[in-house]
């Protein structure tokens, strides 16, 4: 079933670079992220719903996500409505800005995916809910790495998804699936 018009209701699209491809981020989960948010760009599109590119722009200098190096590239094929650039975790705190764009345009809801999962998403999904937006979070749409522990364990990208999932839902966003989105 395809995706509803809805004016008010805009997709979040959260830093999906090329720069996240390298291998010097470690393992990653979610394979099938990038054709999850592929999808969810074609409903939006199909049902002219307002579609918002977030891309981050690295201040660090060894970073693949800074402005200039190939990795800073969106992946190709992702276009939207506006984009907002940033060099921090939340896309409110990106230039134009986010919150102005969409309260201009009487945008109520955001449906969040992207790169990765427990930084850019789940900051901006957490500023979203806190500025009063109805926020969907789509958990299949996103994706994170393995990451280092205080202790020097290693917390599995699965694990932090799952914690992530856990902490969003029911406070800051709906944390759903992408064929439960595209269903309505």
């Amino acid at each position: 079933m395809p995706v509803a018009p809805d004016a008010q209701h805009a997709l979040v699209v959260i830093d999906v670079q090329q720069g996240f491809d390298d291998p010097a981020w470690g393992r990653r989960d979610n394979p099938a992220c990038e054709a999850n948010i592929a999808l969810l760009v074609d409903a939006w599109r199909q049902a002219e719903r307002p579609v918002v590119i977030v891309r981050h722009d690295s201040t660090s200098p060894g970073s693949p996500l800074r402005p200039g190096q190939p990795g800073n590239d969106l992946r190709p094929g992702l276009s939207g409505d506006v984009l907002i650039t940033k060099s921090v975790n939340s896309a409110f705190f990106g230039d134009p800005d986010l919150h102005a764009w969409l309260t201009e345009r009487g945008i109520t809801r955001l449906t969040i995916c992207g790169v990765t999962t427990n930084h850019c998403c789940e900051t901006t999904a957490r500023m979203a809910g806190n500025l009063g937006y109805d926020v969907t979070f789509v958990i299949d749409a996103t994706h994170t790495f393995d990451r280092p522990a205080p202790d020097g364990s290693v917390i599995t990208a699965e694990e932090i998804s799952r914690v992530t999932a856990a902490n969003l839902h029911g406070e800051f966003a709906t944390v759903v699936t992408t064929p439960s989105v595209l269903a309505g």
